[in-house]
């Protein structure tokens, strides 16, 4: 016990020296920002000793997984925070609301928060249905968000809401390099209209990569959401004859395409999309071998920033951190630079401030080099493929267009 508490000190040290690099900057170059103190528990005159914050996130229902993960995230951030000297002294205080999966309650605990003159910042549901619900209300009352996941229109609505998610029409084109590395020709596609943005890239992403490479797409067929059998389909995309599948799907229907395409004597590689990822293909087995997806995050990318974060993730919780921690550990340090350079804990201030911030680039989680786009975090993306019983990273995105 006397040795891992040894380990653990090292690792803290280590991590909060490469914390100290990333964050210099925003040390050297805090300036206080105008605003109101209408709300957010303190005036634009300086920081409060406490700063609260409030994250609106299922911890129960059927998106659970992900609100919890993007609970962990944030709560490894600002424990950091906290540690470090970025704000100064005060302390940030984190506040768990769970919407039990319900867009109702998402939006009462919004109002909520709005309603409580202490809070100077929220992070938003994960879930696209409840982010929709709430967005306005904050927007409209000027409480500044951020979102992970939740990647449908109407989340984003104005300067008071942001997304650390990436959209994947934005990273999926890095598959473009496999493709080419294995000469495939022509892409037969699946995707289903379950989710906004699987339909968005199988129909309009997926044709435009298709172009881009000159490369034919010889079926393409849009799965109702209420689809559970899916061997018809396979079998309109498999009698086009492509050189290789694209199968768009969601969680745990990922496992059922894969196990019967293999049934339907399709062998090769499959595009997937990062819903196979956090382990989903696991009970696919062997079925599932050979599915390549790209996805924002994955624990074996290897910038020094992702690696740091993994560590301190590690440590923390005893297990690999997925994609959804690592949204949210971006998204806590986004808010807390934008809280040290307004040097207020105002609404009005924390927003104007990451406007700013969103100017500049920085290196997180999520990898380096990254930026914002129109609220909404941009990032490099990885590849991984699906050996059977585990990830394997193939490459990573080098963020250039």
């Amino acid at each position: 016990m006397i040795g891992a508490t040894v380990d653990l000190d090292l690792q803290r040290r280590r991590r909060r020296a490469v914390l100290a690099g990333l964050t210099a900057a925003v040390l050297m170059g805090t300036a206080a920002c105008g605003g109101s103190d209408d709300g957010g528990g303190g005036s634009a005159d300086g920081l409060p000793e406490t700063i609260k914050l409030v994250s609106v996130n299922p911890t129960t229902g059927v998106v659970a997984f992900a609100g919890n993960a993007a609970n962990q995230g944030y709560q490894l951030a600002i424990q950091e925070i906290n540690d470090s000297d970025l704000l100064e002294g005060s302390q940030l205080e984190l506040e768990l609301v769970d919407t039990r999966s319900e867009p109702q309650t998402a939006a009462q605990e919004a109002t909520t928060a709005i309603a409580d003159s202490e809070v100077a910042a929220i992070f938003g549901s994960v879930s696209s249905n409840e982010a929709i619900a709430m967005s306005p209300l904050l927007q409209q009352r000027g409480l500044p968000v951020i979102y992970t996941q939740a990647g449908s229109d109407g989340v984003v609505v104005g300067d008071y809401t942001w997304r650390a998610t990436p959209l994947m029409s934005s990273y999926y084109p890095i598959l473009s390099r496999y493709v080419e590395e294995q000469g495939f020709s022509s892409l037969g596609v699946l995707y289903t209209s379950a989710t906004p943005t699987l339909q968005e890239v199988g129909s309009e992403t997926v044709p435009q990569m298709a172009e881009d490479l000159g490369i034919e797409i010889t079926a393409s067929i849009d799965i109702p959401a209420t689809t559970q059998d899916y061997s018809a389909p396979i079998s309109q995309v498999l009698e086009s004859e492509p050189d290789a599948v694209v199968a768009l799907l969601v969680g745990a229907a990922n496992v059922t395409v894969m196990q019967q395409l293999r049934q339907a004597g399709y062998a090769g590689p499959v595009l997937g999309n990062s819903g196979a990822s956090a382990g989903n293909l696991v009970p696919a087995g062997a079925d599932g071998a050979d599915m390549v997806w790209p996805v924002d995050f994955n624990f074996q990318q290897t910038a020094e920033s992702s690696q740091a974060f993994v560590e301190a993730y590690r440590a923390e919780y005893g297990e690999d951190p997925l994609n959804y921690a690592a949204e949210a550990y971006d998204a806590a340090w986004f808010l807390a630079r934008s809280i040290a350079a307004a040097g207020s804990a105002d609404r009005e201030a924390i927003k104007d401030a990451m406007v700013a911030q969103a100017e500049e680039t920085f290196d997180g989680a999520l990898g380096e080099g990254l930026s914002w786009e129109d609220g909404t975090i941009v990032v490099p993306g990885v590849v991984v493929r699906w050996t059977g019983d585990g990830e394997e990273l193939l490459y990573e995105g080098t963020g250039e267009a």
